[in-house]
């Protein structure tokens, strides 16, 4: 049902501030009462003609409830007075008028803060009442609460002002009206019959832009390195050789990865001549990211970080601005990449694979070009021209026109006697003067067919595929022909039309041209190009888990990597300021680590790849992308290592830096690319060793921390003031009841200051001291056998194994089957309830008779849908209990899985952490699925983000296969009702769904046998021991959603902002090498407090010197993201840290005690100043900036650190 949220309808003549003015006493508190009661009579008559029960009931709830809290505090204040009845007559009364004064003051401010809350309710229900009375019911139900959330959580309010818009084209809605039939469109298959009648440019000509391109995978049938040495270089060899031939050449480059390494083999003289050809417009560089990434995995970090060091690489080696956007592979595409793109100063952006049913729709509407608008923004501040291109793909047979079989006679690569053919049995032509006029008018047809499909006469056609233009002769054969054709249309002024070879910004300042000359405007469009299909019924959703454990590796590099970046900008400027001469310590490897670091940008960024992260590439070359991601995270730890190290030394004289002997060591081990992290067991003794702690986040948290220790009897306290901290020993379970008699899991609880360095000690205990937890074991049918005598183990027998088992904090309580393990019930303090199962499944294939499989890109699930998971052996269930957390395990043949709840007072109690540890590599043609079935009521719709970086609505649709109905999950997923909201957090990306109401399943692993027909020409069945995790989140609502063109737009609540902050960026904990002769240490702390709540440090990021090649220089990158955050969720008690309804923040405020000088804002990978969005705001201080909600905004500074103990 949508939103039921009516305005309620009151007595002719009698306004809510009206009630609320009247004159307030005891009688006639009892008659408005009465009278509201009589509204409420009223309303609830006309409102079953209108269906508006719930709201008037509301309404008059507010009124009543409002009036007598006004009258119990006036019968408070009056209360009070009665203890100064001892003063004298004259001061008694002076005192009695000065507090009648003040209660009227306050009693009037209460009612204009109760007018203003009514008046805001009011306003909010005029417009749902309308919307809801337009759908009718089976959309989600979601009501607007009397407790408005404006005065509570101001911040949010900014949010919500942002989506008020309902212009342009909502891709939700598109896709309610797509019939998704398939018809076969003739020769364009997937569209239509396009029909002119020859004269619709005799006042305008047609004008062609070819745009050639060589689209080069960073990995995918071969590494890297291979693809690069075997095609790459010489494509590009070949373009500085052609393009220099003739000014009329020209070309487009994406890959920077790619363009980088070659600068690097030319001399100096061939890079002179590429900064030739850049500067005269022939060779632009597009996009400008290291890698064309992908858009449904990666993180918006990884996303930005990649097009940085493309953009710092283009400015610094050959001085241009990339402008447009070119990404023409990724499988669906992300208004958040949009976003980042036009925030990277780029203007426009060209995409290609989006469904082709929305392609066929936009091409009938001529809305294939349009401003593409983010949801949660109704400004154009975020717009960006896009251009879709309509057809099948980009490679030439489906880029000049509707007819592959005509256009494919236009790609000279496949002219007789090559090694590339057309398809369709019409081989290409030379153009001769003998069949230049019959080819130069069936391309010309094609040419004009296709530019019926868009508002203006301006026609962009790409020329290119995959690594093209290897060949010196495929750049003769190309340029040779078309150039003769373009000479034929010049010589031809009755046909209209007019033909050059161009890049992207040829053809978007044509395009801007004309469409100003028109006087036209391109329709907005918000939303998102998920899920893709390229045809049938063949929907790209199997890649959005395809390689788990590589898509978790990835987000660990993500972590390191920005933990890294921030540890080392203020280790450089504490040690400039140490030094006072803005020189780094001596000794310190500083050129070193910066190369390390630089080197794990690299890897993050090439592993962004459209066939990395995606797990679509063959088994050698994942394993390179493995090897990469696995040593820039063993790299970036000695950075964080060394860095930790010299802040932390009271003593700076006594920093030694020994890279074989560190003197500070990670608290666990990567042994190899494959392989998950291991904790490494530490001998304790009475001598006290320390263990640091490092908090990469803006937030002051309380945390879990667990290492191995040696020792039953362990305890830690806080170097700095000797204070014991809460702690307990559990066991290190080497089999599911065998117990380790050698390591020990020593959890405490640590407050962590924000991107602080803390200093712990732990040691021996006395025998006995330390709590331990305690364990119950289940098995059905079976009483397992346990193996240790260290901890108290009890078993569930008799009635008992018949009840569920129940686990709680003061925040939530959880029930679960004492047969599975598996969670059944939840609740929160307050009271509110919630049936959550969590179940698995299985996903098969199609069978045999279908050639149509399930593989590394595809997801065609048999017709028999998801199959309940089930084993020969019931589960062994392990049941933990202690006083800083307790959880259950449930141990299947294929998968781990743990619940557990932290006992904790803060936000970090309130969600439940769940692990998996998945192996499947037993199965074949299988996947496995985690699925939550609940009582929550939210329809057909729920919501999962976009990058990281927003949500997205969606919609469960019948008339869409299973398959279609999966989206790319990349942090986090929730469905909500008028009640409450259920958010699932996650480490990791991976498919989700919804597919019946109250239900929302994550893939966890997928197996597959076969290729699928997209060219990888393999399976996946390279499996690992995986490991995924999650934070799953109930939350009581108190408000309403907003709409967009009918889609509603919603944002994490801030607990769930805070809850998935601490799962992305956990602590890092160190240790020193040995205890003997420490020098003293003390903990570092560069923040005097948190950051906002809404208020994400995204990245500290060192800038390469100018002046010294790989080297770290004096000023860094601030990046900000101010997050959107929910309204109807309230957390209570509120966070520790603070939010604010205004758009200014004071940076210098913010990180106090940090110092920043020359500070300027920048476009997000620092190519240009301050973009003029912002009125010069001289009056204020220069650190005073607007960080506006769902903003990203960087600023480039230098800075000195003051420490602060």
């Amino acid at each position: 049902m949508r939103t039921a949220a009516l305005e309620p309808e009151l007595e002719p003549g009698l306004e809510p501030e009206e009630l609320t003015e009247t004159k307030l006493t005891g009688e006639r508190r009892h008659d408005t009462c009465l009278l509201n009661a009589e509204v409420r009579e009223r309303s609830f008559v006309v409102m079953v003609m209108k269906r508006s029960r719930v709201l008037a009931l509301l309404a008059g709830g507010i009124f009543c409830v409002a009036l007598m809290s006004l009258y119990r505090m006036l019968e408070l204040m009056q209360g009070a007075e009665l203890q100064h009845a001892g003063n004298p007559p004259v001061v008694q009364e002076d005192e009695e008028l000065s507090r009648l004064q003040q209660k009227i003051d306050r009693l009037e401010h209460l009612l204009s803060d109760n007018n203003r809350l009514v008046a805001t309710l009011r306003d909010s229900l005029i417009p749902r009442k309308a919307s809801w009375e337009k759908e009718g019911e089976g959309a989600n139900v979601s009501s607007v609460s009397i407790h408005s959330s404006a005065d509570e959580l101001p911040g949010c309010r900014s949010a919500g002002n942002m989506k008020d818009g309902a212009d342009g084209v909502q891709l939700l809605d598109v896709y309610d009206l797509l019939p998704f039939d398939n018809l076969d469109g003739g020769v364009w298959k997937q569209g239509f019959d396009i029909r002119y009648n020859g004269n619709e440019w005799d006042e305008q000509p047609l004008e062609i832009i070819l745009v050639p391109h060589s689209h080069n995978d960073p990995g995918w049938l071969k590494t890297f390195d291979l693809y690069y040495q075997d095609q790459t270089r010489h494509i590009l060899n070949n373009m500085l050789i052609k393009l220099s031939e003739d000014h009329r050449k020209k070309m487009i480059w994406a890959e920077v990865s790619y363009f980088s390494k070659w600068w690097n083999d030319i001399d100096e003289q061939k890079r002179e001549m590429v900064k030739r050809l850049v500067g005269a417009g022939q060779l632009e560089l597009v996009t400008g990211g290291w890698v064309m990434a992908d858009e449904a995995n990666s993180h918006y970090f990884a996303l930005l970080d990649q097009l940085i060091e493309g953009h710092q690489w283009i400015q610094r080696h050959l001085g241009v601005k990339p402008r447009s956007g070119w990404a023409v592979d990724p499988f669906g595409h992300s208004p958040s990449m949009a976003y980042l793109l036009k925030g990277a100063g780029l203007s426009n952006m060209v995409i290609q694979r989006v469904h082709y049913a929305v392609k066929k729709q936009f091409a009938q509407q001529q809305t294939l070009e349009f401003q593409w608008r983010q949801s949660w923004d109704s400004s154009p501040r975020s717009d960006i021209t896009c251009h879709m291109m309509p057809f099948y793909s980009y490679d030439v047979p489906h880029t000049c026109g509707p007819n592959p079989s005509v256009c494919c006679q236009f790609d000279f690569h496949r002219l007789p006697g090559g090694r590339v053919f057309c398809p369709w049995r019409i081989p290409p032509q030379p153009i001769t003067e003998q069949n230049i006029q019959e080819r130069a008018l069936l391309l010309l047809d094609q040419y004009r067919q296709k530019s019926r499909l868009f508002r203006s006469p301006v026609l962009f056609v790409p020329l290119g595929d995959d690594f093209r233009f290897v060949e010196s002769s495929e750049w003769d054969a190309q340029f040779n022909n078309y150039q003769k054709l373009f000479d034929y249309f010049d010589q031809h002024p009755e046909l209209h039309v007019k033909a050059q070879f161009g890049t992207l910004s040829d053809y978007f300042q044509a395009l801007e041209r004309r469409l100003s000359a028109a006087d036209t405007t391109l329709p907005t469009l918000r939303g998102d190009f998920f899920t893709y299909a390229d045809r049938d019924d063949h929907y790209w959703s199997g890649y959005f888990t395809s390689r788990p454990f590589y898509k978790r590796l990835d987000r660990m590099l993500e972590a390191t990597l920005r933990a890294t970046e921030i540890l080392f900008t203020l280790t450089l400027a504490e040690m400039r300021r140490f030094h006072g001469e803005g020189r780094v310590v001596a000794g310190f490897p500083a050129d070193e680590h910066f190369q390390r670091l630089t080197a794990g940008r690299r890897s993050l960024a090439l592993f962004q790849h459209h066939d990395a992260v995606t797990g679509t590439a063959r088994d050698p070359v994942v394993v390179d992308y493995g090897i990469r991601l696995f040593h820039s995270i063993l790299n970036l730890r000695q950075v964080l290592q060394s860095s930790a190290h010299w802040l932390l030394l009271l003593d700076k004289s006594l920093y030694h830096h020994d890279q074989s002997k560190p003197f500070l060591l990670m608290d666990d081990v990567i042994s190899a690319h494959d392989a998950l992290p291991q904790k490494t067991p530490h001998v304790l003794s009475d001598e006290p060793r320390p263990l640091i702690i490092f908090n990469p986040t803006e937030q002051l948290k309380t945390s879990v921390i667990t290492i191995l220790v040696d020792s039953l009897d362990a305890r830690v306290v806080d170097a700095e003031t000797g204070q014991p901290l809460a702690a307990q020993i559990s066991a290190v379970w080497t089999e599911p009841s065998r117990a380790s008699t050698e390591a020990f899991q020593f959890s405490f609880v640590a407050e962590l200051p924000p991107l602080s360095l803390v200093v712990c000690h732990v040691s021996k205990a006395s025998a006995g001291s330390s709590h331990r937890a305690q364990y119950t074991f289940h098995r059905r049918g079976n009483t397992p056998t346990v193996n240790t005598k260290q901890f108290q183990v009890s078993h569930v027998t008799g009635p008992d194994a018949d009840k569920p088992v129940s686990l709680s904090n003061k925040h939530v309580q959880i029930w679960s089957s004492l047969e599975t393990g598996l969670l059944q019930k939840l609740r929160l303090e307050s009271g509110l309830v919630r049936e959550v199962k969590i179940q698995f499944l299985w996903y098969g294939t199609r069978t045999r008779g279908n050639p149509d499989k399930s593989g590394a890109y595809l997801f065609l699930p048999g017709e028999e849908g998801a199959q309940l998971y089930s084993s020969s052996k019931p589960p062994l269930v392990r049941i933990s209990r202690g006083p800083i957390f307790s959880d259950i395990t449930s141990c299947y043949q294929h998968f781990t899985h743990t619940v557990r709840l932290l006992h904790l007072e803060g936000h970090a109690g309130k969600s439940l952490e769940i692990s998996n540890l998945v192996d499947i590599r037993s199965e074949k043609n299988h996947e496995l699925v985690m699925r939550l079935v609940t009582d929550v009521a939210n329809g057909n719709r729920f919501f999962s983000d976009l990058n990281g970086f927003q949500m997205q609505q969606r919609r469960t649709l019948a008339k869409l296969p299973l398959q279609a109905n999966f989206y790319p999950m990349t942090s986090s997923s929730f469905l909500q009702d008028s009640v409450s909201r259920l958010t699932l957090l996650s480490a990791q990306s991976q498919a989700v769904a919804a597919l019946r109401p109250g239900e929302l399943e994550v893939v966890l692993d997928r197996r597959l046998q076969q290729d699928d027909n997209r060219g990888l020409g393999q399976g996946v069945t390279d499996n690992k021991l995986t490991a995924s995790l999650f934070q799953l989140l109930l939350e009581e609502r108190g408000g309403g959603t907003q709409d967009v063109g009918g889609a509603s737009v919603e944002h994490l609540s801030l607990l769930a902002h805070l809850s998935s902050l601490s799962l992305c960026h956990p602590p890092v904990t160190m240790v020193t090498h040995s205890n003997t002769k420490l020098p003293k240490l003390r903990p570092f702390r560069p923040l005097s407090s948190s950051l906002p709540c809404d208020v994400h440090l995204l990245n500290l990021r060192t800038l390469e010197d100018a002046q010294k090649a790989e080297s770290p220089s004096q000023e860094a990158a601030l990046l900000l993201h101010r997050k959107g955050f929910d309204c109807s969720t309230i957390p209570k008690p509120a966070p520790v840290c603070t939010w604010s309804v205004h758009e200014e923040v004071n940076l210098a405020d913010l990180f106090s005690p940090l110092q920043f000088r020359s500070v300027r804002h920048s476009g997000l990978t620092l190519l240009r100043e301050d973009d003029n969005e912002e009125p010069p705001r001289q009056q204020q201080p220069p650190q005073v900036t607007r960080l506006r909600p769902m903003e990203i905004r960087m600023w480039n500074y230098a800075s000195t650190c003051p420490l602060k103990v």
